[in-house]
């Protein structure tokens, strides 16, 4: 059976995720530059890519970047959106990178950490992150803060895009938090509402919904730098946002770790 990974960055991702936009990125990278401190033309990895936002921001920012990333969906994005070939685009697997080349830098972003079930895989991430980067080489790794996503969890939400119904349901369980996404076409949702309260009527033939799972482990502050440390990573900043601000355990948005590889 294909793990969760393997099958929620498809075509459908680009629907859910749509509202993810370059100005965004290139604002974001504007500060990761400040925290890289490393001049024009060194190389950076941007380990799980997606679509290429930041990478291609990079690119702009005059360093020679490397994206790699599992889904070939969000890479054929990613070309889309490169026509000169201004970044090195790859396929593979984080845990175990198709690469023999270090890098100056290596940036892990927007929680592409923590989708497996055990420690281990996760710190052969680490370690992958730390065998990529040359002796003295910097890291980004932005994660979701846990004490934050436990306080200000939305159980539910529903929208409309694009003629698609979206529901989205966030859990904590187990030590993770959890997301089902299923996505209907608004004919659909429309039908089966037609029947009795609490009765799915819909017809025979029509497109049933299309579900995901989303699963993110919750690695505290403490545990995540153990993990860091475990791999040779040092961690010289910790930003809870990409406005600079200082991280605080119960109230920053995120765990943006900023180090070197020891």
């Amino acid at each position: 059976m294909a793990e969760w990974y393997e099958q929620s960055f498809g075509e459908d991702y680009l629907l859910v995720y749509k509202h993810r936009d370059f100005q965004g990125a290139y604002q974001e990278v504007q500060k990761m530059i400040s925290w890289l401190k490393l001049p024009q033309g060194s190389s950076v990895l941007d380990l799980c890519c997606g679509m290429g936002r930041h990478s291609l921001a990079l690119a702009d920012a005059g360093y020679k970047v490397t994206g790699v990333d599992l889904s070939g969906v969000l890479l054929r994005e990613a070309h889309a959106s490169d026509p000169e070939g201004r970044v090195s685009w790859h396929q593979g697997d984080m845990r175990e990178v198709p690469l023999e080349e270090s890098f100056d830098a290596v940036v892990n972003l927007f929680t592409s950490f923590g989708y497996f079930e055990e420690d281990a895989e996760q710190l052969r991430v680490l370690k992958e992150i730390y065998r990529l980067l040359k002796p003295g080489g910097r890291f980004i790794i932005d994660y979701l803060n846990p004490a934050y996503v436990v306080a200000h969890l939305v159980p539910h939400s529903s929208r409309a895009d694009e003629g698609s119904q979206i529901e989205e349901h966030r859990v904590i369980e187990d030590g993770f938090v959890k997301k089902q996404i299923a996505i209907r076409s608004i004919a659909s949702v429309s039908a089966s509402h037609g029947g009795a309260a609490g009765q799915d009527t819909t017809v025979a033939g029509e497109e049933p919904a299309r579900v995901y799972h989303e699963r993110v482990k919750l690695y505290p502050y403490e545990k995540f730098r153990a993990l860091l440390e475990e791999a040779g990573l040092s961690v010289e900043q910790v930003h809870g946002s990409y406005n600079e601000d200082e991280y605080i355990e119960n109230a920053s948005p995120r765990m943006i770790f900023v180090g070197v590889r020891a």
